[in-house]
């Protein structure tokens, strides 16, 4: 099967800003664009016709997003009926002075965690991670987290659309009531500890004759490598591969795109990959 160009599906979630439409040109009537799905065989948006592990977007955060946390397969699939979902963050670009939440900066207890959530002083606890561009964060199911307003991240996850908010800091949604929040789930599936797992400008770098590659993430769900570009190599898919094009243009066979490009290769396919960019390659080892 032949390379496929996919096209995204945009979310006008209340917290997004116009970045994925000024600046990468996707297109939408709606005044906001929060998250592109630029890979995505879900049911609340679906972009391809195979069936793959893997949901990968654009979240553009004007705003901050509600803490949050995720469940794993087990949780997920005999309470949502769907997979858990462990993620990861590329942080693409940001504003001066931009943070988010990723765990805790202690050990907390469940009954501390309930009593800080009922109360409304989790925010003492939360570990606060100021970010720079091509910071890496690796989020296994069960940790806490939110990104922060003004920052621009690719993300990779499993292919899941669960989501339990414990903090939405009293903001409506579109129909004037506060958006809900799903506590008692939430205090079933978190991990309330510090991050366990490295951050920041962290990963591998390999240097080929075509680019330099830096591994993201490489867990059970999906392998993730940051590539920046500036030759010409064959790629042997053993699995899907996705490419998402941050800056630049990449050629694959004799398909171009060029930034916010979303490139689907089908499992056993050879293809040359050419140009000079920057993209995300998400696999399956």
């Amino acid at each position: 099967m032949k390379p496929q160009v996919l096209q995204p599906i945009l979310k006008d979630y209340l917290w997004g800003g116009t970045r994925l439409k000024e600046e990468y040109g996707f297109a939408t009537d709606k005044p906001i664009a929060a998250e592109a799905w630029m890979l995505s065989s879900h049911k609340d948006g679906r972009n391809i016709n195979e069936e793959v592990p893997v949901l990968i977007k654009l979240i553009d955060a004007r705003d901050k997003l509600s803490v949050q946390v995720h469940p794993n397969d087990d949780y997920a699939w005999r309470v949502e009926g769907e997979p858990g979902k462990t993620e990861m963050w590329y942080i693409v670009d940001h504003e001066p002075g931009a943070q988010l939440i990723y765990g805790f900066n202690r050990e907390v207890s469940k009954q501390e965690l309930e009593d800080r959530i009922r109360n409304n002083t989790l925010d003492e606890v939360v570990n606060y991670v100021p970010v720079h561009k091509g910071d890496v964060f690796f989020i296994p199911a069960g940790t806490l987290h939110a990104i922060g307003a003004g920052i621009l991240i690719a993300e990779i996850q499993q292919n899941s659309n669960t989501t339990y908010r414990v903090s939405d800091y009293g903001r409506l949604g579109a129909d004037g009531k506060p958006r809900p929040l799903h506590i008692d789930k939430a205090l079933d599936v978190t991990t309330a500890e510090p991050p366990t797992v490295p951050y920041g400008q962290v990963g591998k770098v390999t240097h080929h004759p075509y680019g330099i590659v830096r591994q993201l993430a490489d867990c059970e769900y999906f392998s993730v490598d940051h590539i920046a570009l500036n030759g010409i190599y064959t790629l042997q898919t053993q699995t899907f591969a996705h490419f998402l094009v941050l800056d630049g243009e990449i050629a694959v066979n004799d398909i171009s795109v060029a930034k916010g490009g979303s490139i689907y290769i089908s499992e056993g396919c050879e293809v040359t990959v050419q140009g000079k960019a920057e993209y995300i390659c998400t696999t399956r080892r």
